[in-house]
C-alpha cells in the first residue's frame, strides 16, 4: 500500500512507527509543517518526508489525516483538488464527522473514520472504525492497516465519541492507575524502577487474562479474593474511597467534553 499520513504529530508518528514495523507498506509519506524533528525517519527507504500535503496525497492511495481537529477544515479545503475517487481517506480526527468531511471535499469519496490510541506504536492499539456507505467495501483496507497495529472493531459512527473516551483517552486513564500502583509499591518498600515494573506487568497480565479467557473481571477477581483476606480488604477500601465511581464519573466527564468539542465544528 502507498500510504500518506497528513500530520506527523504524536498520533501520526505512532501510526507511522507501527506501520513501519509491519509489512503492509510499499511507500509512506509523512507530512508536517516543520519537518526537522522527523527527518530521522528518512533512513527508512520506504519513507518520504515533506511539508507539502498535496505532493504526499498525489503519490499515495491511502490518505490518513492525523492533524489537530481545528486544523482539519483548512487542510481539507486546501487539498480538496488533490483528492481523487481512487483515494481511501482515513480520518483520525476527534469529533469531525464524515458528513462534515464530505461538506468540504464533496461526496463520492471513500471515507473511513478510525480512532486508534498511541499504543499503536507498539502494535497494541484498540482501534474503532466506521465509514460512509461507499467505503464499506473497502473496510478491509482499514482492517489490514489497524489489525497490523493491534485490534479493530467496526462500530456505528454515533459511537465514535464514546470510543474516543474509552480507547484513546483510556490510555491516559490506565497510565494514571499504573502510576498510582507504582507510588503505592514505593511506599511499601520497592525502589521506583522495581515498583513501575511490578505495576506495568501486573496490569498487562490482568488484561491478557481477560482477553484469553473472555471472562468477566469479577470472575478473575473471585479467584484471588479469600475470606478475610488482604485482597478483599484492599478492594473494599478502594470502593469506600470511590474507585469505581471516580473512574465512571471521569469517563463520563470526558465524554461530555468531547461532545462539546464536536459541537464547535
Amino acid at each position: 500500500m502507498k500510504i500518506a499520513i497528513i500530520g506527523a504529530g504524536n498520533l501520526g508518528l505512532s501510526i507511522a512507527k507501527g506501520l513501519l514495523s509491519g509489512n503492509v507498506l510499499t511507500s509512506l509519506y509523512l507530512t508536517k509543517r516543520h519537518i526537522n524533528d522527523i527527518e530521522g525517519l528518512k533512513a527508512n527507504k520506504k519513507v518520504s518526508i515533506t511539508s507539502d500535503n498535496t505532493l504526499a496525497i498525489e503519490n499515495s492511495d491511502v490518505i490518513i489525516f492525523a492533524v489537530q481537529p481545528n486544523h482539519l477544515p483548512a487542510v481539507l479545503r486546501k487539498n480538496a483538488s488533490a483528492l481523487k475517487s481512487r483515494h481511501t481517506i482515513i480520518s483520525t480526527i476527534t469529533g469531525f464527522s464524515i458528513d462534515k468531511i464530505e461538506a468540504i471535499i464533496g461526496e463520492g469519496f471513500t471515507i473511513i473514520r478510525a480512532m486508534p490510541n498511541t499504543a499503536i506504536a507498539v502494535g497494541k492499539s484498540m482501534t474503532c472504525i466506521c465509514s460512509n456507505k461507499k467505503a464499506q467495501l473497502k473496510l478491509n483496507i482499514a482492517h489490514k492497516i489497524f489489525n497490523t497495529l493491534g485490534t479493530t472493531l467496526v462500530i456505528p459512527e454515533r459511537q465514535m465519541q464514546a470510543a474516543t473516551v474509552v480507547c484513546a483517552s483510556g490510555i491516559a486513564f490506565w497510565m494514571r492507575f499504573i502510576r498510582a500502583s507504582t507510588q503505592a509499591a514505593i511506599q511499601m518498600g520497592f525502589d521506583a524502577s522495581e515498583a513501575q515494573k511490578l505495576a506495568m506487568h501486573t496490569c498487562e497480565g490482568a488484561a491478557q487474562l481477560l482477553i484469553n479467557t473472555q471472562n468477566h473481571p469479577e470472575q478473575e477477581i473471585d479467584k484471588v479474593t479469600t475470606p478475610n483476606g488482604c485482597t478483599i480488604e484492599g478492594l473494599n477500601e478502594m470502593e469506600h474511597q470511590g474507585l469505581s465511581s471516580s473512574i465512571i464519573h471521569g469517563m463520563v466527564a470526558s465524554f461530555e467534553k468531547i461532545n462539546g468539542i464536536k459541537e464547535r465544528f
